[in-house]
Parts: C-alpha cells; sequence; structure tokens
C-alpha cells in the first residue's frame, strides 16, 4: 500500500515510476526504530507529523481565501486506516484521538525532549562551575548534584503529572457514573444529543440511546468515552514506571557534560566536556527532525549553537564571580 501511494504521486509529478527515490534516512531511522522497539513507538510521530502538516495546509489556504476541499486531511485519512487495519494496541490508537494529555505519552518524543533537559541544563551548571573554579575541584561533585537534583526533580514531577491526571480522570467517571444512576433520563438525553452531533437522524439517535442506556455498564463506557473524551487505558499507565523513565532518560543526558571530569581536571576537562556536549547536543537535534522533518544539519547545528550560547554564558557568569571571590 505504501508502494503504491509513492507511485501514485510520482504519477502525479509526471515522474517516472522507475526513479522512485529509496527511503529518506527519516524514513529508515523511523523503520529500525519500529523493528527493534514495536511500531507503536513510530506510529505516534508519524500521525502527530501528517495532522501537523494538514492543518498547516488548511491554515494555509484559508489566509489566502482558497477553497478547503478535505482533500488536505487525505493523509491523516490514509494512516488512520492503515492505523485500524493492523494489529495495533489500543493504547496507542487512544493517543491519536486523544482529547486529554494522554498519561504515557509518546515515547519517543519523551526520550529526546528528556535527555535535551538533562544535557543543556547539566551543562550550563558544570560549564558555570568551572568557569568559577577553572575546571578544578568542584566541578565533579557540582555535576553529579545537578544531575541527581535535575533527575529527581523530573521523575517526581512526571509522577505528580501521571497521578494527578488518573486521579482526575477517575473523579469525572464516578461523577458520571452517580449522574447516570441518579438520573438516567438525563444522560440518556445526552447520548441523544452525541449521536446527533455525529449526524445520525433524530430517531435513530433516540433508539440508539435508549438501548445503550438500559444497561448500565455499557453506557457508562460510552459516556465516559463520548462524552468526557476519557479512554479508559490511559488510566492503566504507571506513575512510578513514568517517574523512572524520566529519571533515566534525564540522568542519560546530564552525564555527559560531567564524563570527563571524572578523569581530567582544568582546561583539558572543560574542553572535552565541551565537546562531547556539542556531539549529544547535535544527536539530539538530529533526533528532533524525526518529528519535524526538517534537515538533519539545520536541527543539529542549531541545537548545538543554542547550547553552547547557554553553557558560554553560564562559563562567563562564573568567570566573574570567581574572579570576585578570589579578589
Amino acid at each position: 500500500m505504501k508502494k503504491e501511494h509513492a507511485r501514485a504521486f510520482l504519477q502525479k509529478l509526471n515522474i517516472p515510476v522507475e526513479k522512485m527515490p529509496s527511503p529518506s534516512f527519516r524514513a529508515k531511522t523511523l523503520n529500525r526504530i519500529g523493528k527493534i522497539f514495536g511500531y507503536d513507538y513510530v506510529l505516534g510521530v508519524l500521525m502527530d507529523t501528517e495532522k501537523t502538516l494538514s492543518g498547516s495546509v488548511i491554515n494555509l489556504k484559508r489566509k489566502n481565501k482558497q477553497p478547503v476541499t478535505g482533500s488536505e486531511s487525505n493523509h491523516v485519512t490514509i494512516l488512520q486506516t492503515i492505523i485500524d487495519q493492523s494489529k495495533v494496541s489500543g493504547s496507542t490508537i487512544a493517543r491519536f484521538e486523544k482529547k486529554h494529555r494522554s498519561v504515557g505519552g509518546n515515547a519517543l518524543r519523551a526520550a529526546v525532549l528528556g535527555g535535551n533537559d538533562g544535557l543543556v541544563s547539566n551543562f550550563s551548571l558544570v560549564m558555570g562551575v568551572a568557569g568559577a573554579t577553572n575546571g578544578q575541584e568542584g566541578v565533579l561533585l557540582a555535576g553529579l548534584a545537578g544531575l541527581l537534583a535535575g533527575a529527581l526533580s523530573m521523575a517526581l514531577g512526571e509522577w505528580i503529572s501521571v497521578k494527578s491526571s488518573q486521579e482526575l480522570y477517575e473523579n469525572q467517571m464516578l461523577i458520571e457514573m452517580e449522574e447516570l444512576e441518579t438520573s438516567p433520563e438525563n444522560e440518556m438525553k445526552e447520548l441523544e444529543l452525541i449521536y446527533k452531533a455525529k449526524g445520525i437522524d433524530d430517531e435513530n439517535a433516540k433508539r440508539m440511546a435508549k438501548e445503550i442506556i438500559n444497561n448500565p455498564e455499557h453506557a457508562h463506557e460510552v459516556l465516559v468515552k463520548e462524552e468526557l473524551g476519557i479512554n479508559t487505558e490511559e488510566l492503566q499507565g504507571s506513575a512510578f514506571e513514568a517517574a523512572l523513565y524520566s529519571f533515566f532518560l534525564f540522568a542519560i543526558g546530564a552525564i555527559i557534560p560531567v564524563f570527563p571530569f571524572m578523569f581530567l581536571t582544568g582546561a583539558t576537562a572543560i574542553i572535552v566536556s565541551t565537546a562531547a556536549s556539542a556531539i549529544g547536543l547535535f544527536v539530539i537535534g538530529a533526533a528532533i527532525t524525526l518529528f519535524t522533518g526538517r534537515s538533519i544539519w539545520f536541527s543539529g547545528f542549531r541545537q548545538v549553537v543554542f547550547g553552547l550560547a547557554a553553557a558560554a554564558i553560564t562559563f562567563g557568569i562564573g568567570k566573574l564571580i570567581g574572579v570576585s571571590v578570589s579578589g
């Protein structure tokens, strides 16, 4: 199906099918990730990208006062059809259609952003202390302390976020059940309005609502999904696992600028730490292109420039503080 889709585009552009280009680096990378970790991780990225592109095309047409035909979201529809017809987990589909923040979120994006937070924040901290001490004693201790403090903060923040989301959804579901038990007539009217909003005629909407309300358990499931926009599979994630995940992702990024100071000191350690961090920043910037589709070189070097700029500022501040203290 993917090849047929590609051939259709080539024919539309009057390009011979035999000149079909090979998959891009981004496509190969996503395919490799899917083979290793499972395609649940990849489909979320693809769906987000297609929705973003579709939205951009629609906004551009409206801005230029051009008619919106509906074809702008064809790729989203095609990808959704592939997902529906394949053996994709319910939690993944729920992430695509969520109206609320997903408890689990997108694992690939979380990995990239978590590593980026750890690297940039601890790199800046390490350079600030290195500037104040000329890369001598205290840099390693400060870097490890920053790593631990940042990772624990990220873990706690993720735990609170997941736990509070679960508790909020559970409370909303409980209220919905109480409303269903005390006032089933009103809930049946709500169901009827929901189906009418979906384009179902009055008679069938009323009949469907009446049939569903006769089964309270099923009615509760439908109301939770249709009225509250909550998918119950989103509540099955572990807050503790999410916290551990955030802790290690942050720590992986944060250890990069600290590692050289375990074996070196002074200017040599500062140079090696900067070089290692620059490489890490470039890799993270390149990884971001999995979601944006931008050039690897542009995104990678942009990340390096911003990261080095932040570290240079803290290094300069540290230098001024160090001179002031020593003076």
